[in-house]
């Protein structure tokens, strides 16, 4: 197969390229990065109009997208910015998807939904908060009206990432400095189920290789609030967090955030009962 990786310097889209480099049968496969560049990547950033020619030239198999901005609170104070980056940037690949009917994966968020009723799953209704979301759910019915496509839905997503841009790598690296107490403050009122970025990238590669298409949740056992994270990052690390418990809205984002949000995966689980989703614990564990 001939596979693009938009975004392959991120965390998803990385952990995705590291699977799929390892597959002997991959006939050609290219990553890209914006702004962090990596070796393995070639630059493109989603907001140019021109296409490199190692995209341009190839008929695909398979088109990933995992590019977007994701700065929540910059896509309510920059929305033409937000909607360039993620709902024109997926207009312009499907285009190039379109040439050789590759099939078009792209990977969106819990964030399409309000937070009122959640954990979610595939047949709830979509009623995005911010900006941020609405444009996601824009770019998803653009590659559901595709055809050929999938459109996965994941939310705090952690795991192996060169910038260690993530919430728990991020907590990390902090617990690492040297400090014998750690402060933070973190919302008690925000829920949702991390998922580590290499089992996203395992039920890609499942999902492509049988030719799925439509809409699926990723998300492993985990249900938890920000503050139960952190209670999990420092027992699992045996460090010290001195947690602040605060409000979302004492934050004063510019973005609204989806408070009981999170993901159900029964759909995927039932085609793929034999899947094992690891849970923070386990990636804490093998830290």
């Amino acid at each position: 197969m001939k596979i693009l990786i938009i975004g392959a310097s991120g965390l998803v889209g990385g952990n995705l390229y590291e699977v799929y480099n390892a597959d002997q049968s991959c006939e050609l496969l290219i990553g890209t990065h914006s702004q962090y560049e990596t070796p393995l990547t070639i630059k493109y950033s989603t907001s140019d109009e021109n296409l490199p020619p190692e995209i341009a030239n190839v008929n695909w198999d398979v088109i990933v997208h995992t590019g977007a901005l994701t700065h929540v609170d910059k896509c309510e104070t920059e929305p033409e910015l937000s909607y360039n980056l993620t709902v024109l940037s997926t207009k312009r690949l499907l285009e190039v998807a379109k040439r050789s009917n590759a099939k078009f994966v792209y990977t969106s968020t819990d964030y399409v939904f309000d937070g009122e009723n959640g954990p979610y799953s595939e047949e709830s209704f979509p009623n995005p908060l911010n900006i941020y979301g609405k444009h996601k759910l824009e770019a998803e019915n653009l590659v559901i009206e595709y055809g050929n496509s999938l459109v996965l839905r994941i939310t705090n997503v952690y795991g192996k990432e060169l910038r260690k841009k993530n919430y728990i790598s991020r907590t990390i690296d902090a617990l690492a400095d040297g400090k014998t107490v750690f402060e933070i403050d973190a919302p008690y009122d925000q829920f949702a189920t991390p998922i580590n970025a290499l089992d996203v990238a395992r039920a890609i590669t499942l999902l492509v290789k049988d030719d799925k298409t439509g809409i699926y949740h990723i998300a492993s056992t985990d249900f938890m609030s920000r503050v139960q994270l952190l209670q999990g990052i420092s027992k699992g690390l045996g460090k010290k967090i001195n947690i602040n418990p605060i409000s979302t809205e004492s934050l004063k984002q510019p973005a609204k955030r989806p408070l009981k949000g999170g993901l159900i995966s029964a759909k995927f689980t039932s085609e793929y009962p034999t899947f094992e989703f690891s849970t923070v614990s386990d990636y804490l564990q093998k830290l």
